[in-house]
C-alpha cells in the first residue's frame, strides 16, 4: 500500500513536473517571473504560460508575421487543422494585411464568430490581443461588462527583444481564467496542454519565416 502510494505520488509530481515545463518551453526564469504588459488586463488570471525563442532576424523582420496574424488573413503558424480551419497559414508577408491597430478584431474562429481584439500595440516591440468568450452563448462578451458564469477571458502577449547582432528574442504569454471550477478542470486537462504544444509549433515556424526571408525583403513587401 505504502508503495502504491510513493508510485503515485512520484507520476503526480513528473507530471507536475512536465506540464510546467512544457507551459515555459524556452523561456528563463526571468522571462516566466517578469510582469509583461497584458498580466493586468483579466482579474483574476492565474498560471500564466510564458515561452520565448531567439531568432536570427531584428524585430523589424519578425513584427510582420505577427501583424498579419488571423485565420482570416495568415493564420497562426501552428497546426493549421486545429486553429485555421485547415487552411495553411502564409509563408509570405502580404502587404495587405500589415495594417494592425488597437481595437482590431484578429478572428481565431475560420467563421469569423470569435475573434481577439488588439488591446495594446507597439510595432516591432509588442502586441497584446485579448479574447473573452461567453461559453454559454457561444460568443464574445464585453470584458468591461459583468463576466458571464461560464466564460473563459484571457491575453495573449508576443513581446520582442532586440538582440546583439541583429537578433530577436520573442516571449510569448497566455495568461487567462475559465469560469466555473468544473470548466476549469476541463481546461487544465486538455486546452492548457494543447495550448503549449501549439504555441511551440507557432514560435518555431515564426523562427524559420522570419530567418528564411531577408529584412529588406520585409520592408520592401510591408511598404
Amino acid at each position: 500500500m505504502r508503495s502504491s502510494v510513493l508510485v503515485g505520488a512520484a507520476v503526480v509530481g513528473t507530471a507536475g513536473i512536465s506540464r510546467k515545463r512544457l507551459r515555459n518551453l524556452g523561456a528563463t526564469r526571468a522571462e516566466r517571473q517578469a510582469a509583461l504588459p497584458g498580466d493586468e488586463l483579466v482579474a483574476g488570471a492565474k498560471r500564466p504560460s510564458t515561452m520565448a525563442i531567439a531568432i536570427d532576424a531584428p524585430p523589424s523582420a519578425v513584427w510582420p508575421w505577427l501583424a498579419q496574424m488571423g485565420c482570416d488573413r495568415a493564420g497562426f503558424y501552428s497546426w493549421d487543422r486545429l486553429d485555421n480551419g485547415g487552411r495553411p497559414s502564409a509563408t509570405e508577408i502580404h502587404p495587405e494585411w500589415q495594417a494592425l491597430s488597437v481595437g482590431h478584431r484578429m478572428a481565431c474562429a475560420p467563421d469569423g464568430r470569435w475573434w481577439f481584439t488588439v488591446e495594446r500595440l507597439e510595432p516591432e516591440r509588442l502586441l497584446v490581443l485579448r479574447s473573452s468568450i461567453d461559453v454559454g452563448r457561444r460568443e464574445p462578451f464585453d470584458p468591461s461588462a459583468v463576466r458571464p458564469r461560464f466564460a473563459i477571458e484571457g491575453v495573449w502577449t508576443f513581446l520582442l527583444g532586440e538582440l546583439p547582432d541583429r537578433k530577436t528574442r520573442l516571449v510569448a504569454r497566455a495568461n487567462g481564467v475559465v469560469r466555473p471550477r468544473l470548466l476549469a478542470v476541463g481546461n487544465l486537462v486538455f486546452w492548457d496542454p494543447a495550448h503549449a504544444v501549439m504555441q511551440a509549433r507557432q514560435l518555431r515556424n515564426l523562427k524559420q519565416r522570419a530567418e528564411r526571408i531577408r529584412p529588406q525583403e520585409v520592408v520592401a513587401a510591408a511598404a
